[in-house]
């Protein structure tokens, strides 16, 4: 982990789009092999890309949501209910938005939101790396982020786009002492997902770090601190204001919420119900491979935090990467669904990009090309197959 140790770097030059243009250049690419893959896939299956991308699992209820309203559920045999109020309105409004404006249904709507804000979420990881680490560390952070194995979901009609160009952005923001910015965009990302907690957390720890620190050598700067405040009041407003709405709209007051992710079968265990998964997978061959491939992955999620930690990157990508692992990771439900909720952290990618950034560019070019065809070819499997990503 030494080999990858690497000071904060000084201020650097604010985001423009000139500097992020071979980031986003090499975002924009990897994201069309992905879905150039994906279509000739689906047609040899005689399946129709598009409908994966915007009509099918999570997308399908988004673009319910914006076309019929809240209000919607599915009762299943087994006595469970499935509520559209468990996601998130902000994706839902903008596709509502978008297709009163244009000819496009609910459903494309949604896509072309999340082609936009997978743009926007790969330019907010460029600042950030780039204000840390610099322009070539911040070039590869976006295109390691681009080729993971699920990095299909980021063109797909789904929040994790949205939601990540929010955080992302929130962060740069606390990173260089913009707080209402930072506070606006993180109550955004709280409509957007549950996991705007992560961002909240970030904006909260950061401020009152910096408000102990101000205490200890005695430093007073009243506009900066009411900016602070104040941005730690307005950042969970979001996630607050839609929880709160949802209880009352079901009966069940401020925990209401909680009841309607329970009927999907989903809630917070502290990772016990995921850990009894991976658990049962050594009870038999070959499902022992995954058993290991799991616990495998889980360790290498450790080892990342572990560099990012003795890389002392700032402290609100820790806290971000780190609340929004301990949320996917001990989320109760929807095991195969974890790597797509841990594809907005981010920062755990920092050490991949530092690594990358010290190559030659040929080798690192080489490098990953070569994941990015697998991460096309892989994405256009999974689509393709039977269970929701």
């Amino acid at each position: 982990m030494t080999d990858l140790a690497t000071p904060v770097a000084p201020m650097r030059p604010g985001p423009s789009w000139r500097r992020a243009a071979p980031a986003l250049l090499g975002y924009a690419a990897v994201r069309a092999l992905g879905l150039a893959v994906l279509a000739v896939w689906s047609a040899a299956r005689d399946e129709s890309a598009l409908r994966l991308l915007s009509a099918r699992w999570d997308s399908l209820w988004y673009s319910r949501v914006a076309e019929l309203g809240y209000g919607y559920e599915v009762r299943l045999p087994n006595g469970d209910v499935h509520s559209n109020l468990a996601f998130f309105p902000l994706l839902p409004w903008l596709e509502r938005a978008v297709s009163a404006v244009s000819p496009l249904s609910h459903a494309d709507a949604g896509l072309l939101v999340s082609w936009v804000a997978s743009l926007a979420a790969a330019w907010g990881v460029f600042a950030v790396a780039d204000h840390v680490y610099g322009r070539r560390a911040g070039v590869c952070a976006v295109l390691v982020w681009a080729v993971l194995p699920v990095g299909v979901v980021q063109s797909m009609a789904y929040s994790e786009s949205l939601f990540t160009a929010l955080a992302a952005w929130s962060l740069y923001a606390v990173l260089t002492g913009r707080w209402l910015t930072a506070g606006l965009l993180a109550s955004l990302a709280g409509l957007t997902r549950p996991v705007g907690a992560a961002v909240v957390a970030a904006v909260w720890v950061t401020a009152l770090a910096s408000f102990v620190r101000e205490r200890c050598v005695r430093v007073e700067d009243g506009a900066s601190r009411w900016r602070r405040a104040l941005a730690m009041l307005i950042a969970p407003l979001g996630a607050a204001g839609y929880v709160l709405w949802v209880g009352r709209r079901t009966g069940g007051g401020p925990l209401g919420y909680l009841d309607v992710q329970a009927g999907w079968r989903n809630g917070f265990d502290g990772g016990y119900a995921f850990a009894r998964f991976v658990a049962e997978k050594f009870t038999s061959f070959p499902s022992a491979l995954a058993g290991l491939g799991l616990t495998a992955g889980v360790g290498l999620l450790v080892w990342l935090y572990v560099i990012c930690v003795r890389q002392r990157q700032p402290l609100p990508l820790l806290v971000y990467a780190g609340v929004v692992s301990a949320l996917a990771l001990c989320a109760s439900s929807y095991f195969g669904s974890k790597p797509r909720l841990l594809l907005p952290a981010f920062p755990l990618l920092l050490p991949l990009a530092l690594a990358l950034a010290r190559l030659r560019t040929s080798r690192s070019a080489w490098v990953l090309g070569g994941v990015a065809v697998a991460s096309a070819v892989y994405g256009a499997w999974w689509l393709n197959g039977s269970g929701p990503p």
